[in-house]
């Protein structure tokens, strides 16, 4: 395989990665808010019964938060590379795993009253989902691609010359008629390039 069809295999993988991460952690978030139990107290009349609703949040409370963590964490397998990306992958693993288990448990819960079973079924499928987007990224994230190095400030190697002043020693040369990447160096130089 040429490295550039390995590397638009890399990019193929990344993307389905860090999409299979979102999309499960935002459905395990989404069915963590979503009413899972209801209970019926019944008092005496002519008093109706009292409705207790129940969440996955609130038989579960770190539920959603390990979900949102899950979520950032598929964003930031972007902006990761090589080692730190692997190692960022086994932590989602996990994390979704834990996600995965908090569905699990809201399906064997022995809750008063009725259950609803959808939206534990659908928080573990989707720590199932992000679990397999991290443990990918732990697999196969080190070869690849990182962010573009266009989105990089170049180093600079040797300070720059000032140009030459054609008025007071004070004030350097006006930038009219140069090309705008020169008057964004002149600003970083400290320079007015608007000066007359």
């Amino acid at each position: 395989m040429r490295g550039g069809e390995r590397s638009a295999v890399g990019r193929r993988e990344l993307a389905y990665a860090v999409l299979l991460c979102l999309v499960g952690a935002a459905l395990a978030l989404w069915a963590a808010t979503r009413t899972w139990s209801v209970e019926l107290t019944v008092r005496p009349a002519p008093l109706p019964p009292v409705r207790d609703t129940r969440s996955g949040a609130g038989l579960l409370p770190w539920l959603p938060a390990l979900a949102l963590v899950t979520l950032a964490g598929g964003g930031a397998v972007l902006a990761t590379r090589g080692r730190l990306r692997q190692v960022l992958g086994v932590l989602l693993g996990v994390l979704a795993l834990a996600v995965a288990a908090g569905g699990g448990y809201g399906l064997g819960v022995d809750v008063d009253g009725s259950v609803n079973r959808q939206w534990p079924v659908l928080c573990l499928l989707g720590g199932l989902l992000a679990a397999a987007g991290g443990f990918w990224t732990a697999a196969r994230g080190g070869g690849w691609p990182a962010m573009g190095a266009r989105y990089e400030r170049p180093a600079r190697t040797a300070p720059r010359a000032a140009p030459a002043s054609t008025g007071s020693p004070e004030s350097p040369a006006p930038m009219a008629g140069r090309r705008t990447t020169e008057a964004w160096d002149a600003l970083d130089r400290g320079e007015d390039p608007t000066a007359d």
